[in-house]
């Protein structure tokens, strides 16, 4: 009987961390599908209210501040979810962003080299990581690895890499 009740509560506990993980799985592709609608209060809702990004504490505000800046500099971002990974309160995404840049970026993002910068007008395509820690449902923090230096490539900021040399 007691082997039976913990085979119980385990299958219990089990499929609970499987429903959670598929709950935050669909909080992440709803999140990113707001984005790629430049829809800031949908994302903002996924948000606990003491959100975290890259581990300091901005809440929904701060995250307010910085898509706006995102949706001002590149109106038509989009993100798309190449492959997605769930364990526990982790949720972890390998994406294709682009965008093009039509507007001035006022703080800080993206590397923070597009501050003060005149639109280009070109288009880019790079690959970024999302790391989105989950709590009650929702996203209390959110880490990200981006390939800055081809976005500013790609937007003509920076020269492209020399080719290497083939001496004969």
């Amino acid at each position: 009987m007691v082997s039976t009740l913990a085979a119980t509560v385990a299958l219990g506990a089990a499929a609970q961390t499987t429903d959670d993980t598929k709950r935050n799985e669909n909080v992440a592709r709803h999140f990113f599908e707001s984005s790629n609608r430049n829809d800031i209060e949908g994302m903002l809702s996924d948000l606990t209210g003491d959100a975290k990004n890259f581990g300091r504490p901005v809440g929904r505000e701060g995250f307010r501040m910085v898509l706006n800046d995102i949706f001002t500099t590149f109106p038509d971002w989009h993100v798309e979810v190449v492959e997605m990974i769930a364990k526990d309160d982790s949720v972890v995404m390998r994406c294709k962003v682009s965008g093009t840049h039509r507007g001035i970026g006022k703080i800080p993002v993206n590397g923070g080299m597009l501050i003060g910068v005149a639109p280009t007008g070109k288009h880019f395509e790079t690959d970024h990581i999302h790391w989105l820690k989950f709590r009650d449902g929702k996203i209390a923090d959110h880490y990200a690895t981006r390939d800055d230096i081809s976005m500013m490539r790609q937007l003509g900021l920076i020269p492209p890499t020399a080719a290497p040399s083939n001496p004969k």
